[in-house]
């Protein structure tokens, strides 16, 4: 069992989603990955394994899993697919694993591992804290601890509904609550000036917060592509796209590594691992608030008007969403 910091979050720091069952019926799961530095993937996986539970599979040098834990299935690898030769392209033929393994251990002073977990039900968030403590503890280190981190943590949020109108909500809601997140999670410096995460253009977003604009899904999904042909945006719906219509998606990105799935992917908090304080809690709360907004049609429709004739600055929109998201 994980050693815990007195403070350690609880279920009732995680708020929960207006919508907890998926199409399904089944309760909600989010991924959750988490980069850092300081620990490689083996010891990273060893330590889990030790606090979790759970059998340590070397997938190679640098990629490690602990499968069955108490936190379900769990990777943690360098995060770079050019020194995986055996899940990705070969490098150099035969001789590509000894390479990527020899790279990787240089390179691991300023890659970073990446956590991933398998999909955690929604009320078990806190156990992912359980598992930042343990890496903390052994000296695991965010992006606040060097001039060229840029440490991300993403939510993959399963998609409550898979229809249209659920999932062109979400989006309208994250996209006008976008610079209140931006003020609450003020993403590191070092993140923004590499271009991680990018906003969706505001030619789009114009669009698709009109009250007017509840596509059907495929020309939702048409109109997403055109605007937004990569996966670099801070919130990126290509897997969840692509889980929906995988045709229609790879027609028009045959290049753009995605895997399908049902769930959306918000890529815009930073990873703070050694901070003490630090939780995936008020990140996940944050996200949270955007599903509440997306289930209020009528507030929705409102902020989605204000936003079209809003003619200040961007910074002070993030004011004016609070004052009507959340009055």
């Amino acid at each position: 069992m994980a050693q815990l910091a007195s403070l350690a979050p609880t279920p009732d720091d995680f708020h929960r989603p207006p919508l907890t069952t998926n199409a399904e019926g089944r309760r909600r799961t989010v991924g959750v990955e988490i980069e850092y530095a300081g620990l490689t993937a083996e010891a990273s996986a060893r330590l889990l394994a030790e606090a979790f539970g759970g059998a340590i599979v070397e997938e190679d040098a640098h990629s490690f899993a602990v499968r069955g834990s108490e936190l379900g299935d769990i990777s943690i690898a360098l995060d770079s697919q050019y020194l995986h030769p055996g899940k990705y392209a070969p490098l150099l033929g035969s001789a590509g694993v000894t390479l990527a393994s020899w790279i990787g251990s240089a390179a691991s002073y300023i890659i970073p591992c990446e956590l991933v977990t398998g999909p955690v039900p929604i009320d078990a968030l806190h156990r992912v804290d359980e598992a930042i403590d343990v890496l903390r503890r052994a000296g695991g280190r965010g992006t606040q601890d060097g001039a060229l981190y840029a440490f991300g943590l993403h939510f993959n949020p399963e998609a409550p509904r898979l229809e249209a109108e659920t999932v062109a909500a979400i989006l309208k809601a994250f996209v006008l609550l976008n610079a209140w997140l931006r003020r609450e999670v003020a993403p590191d410096t070092t993140r923004s000036l590499l271009g991680f995460a990018d906003p969706f253009p505001e030619a789009y977003v114009d669009r698709l917060v009109d009250p007017a604009y509840w596509p059907d899904l495929a020309t939702f999904i048409d109109d997403y592509l055109v605007s937004n042909p990569t996966r670099n945006r801070d919130l990126d719906a290509l897997p969840l796209l692509a889980f929906l219509d995988e045709e229609r998606v790879r027609a028009a990105l045959p290049n753009e590594k995605i895997r399908p799935r049902p769930t959306f992917h918000y890529r815009l908090p930073d990873a703070r691992l050694s901070d003490p304080g630090w939780s995936i809690a008020p990140d996940w709360n944050r996200w949270v608030a955007v599903e509440r907004l997306a289930a209020e049609r009528e507030r929705l429709d409102t902020l989605g008007e204000a936003y079209r004739a809003f003619e200040g600055e961007a910074k002070s929109w993030a004011d004016v969403a609070e004052r009507i998201a959340f009055r």
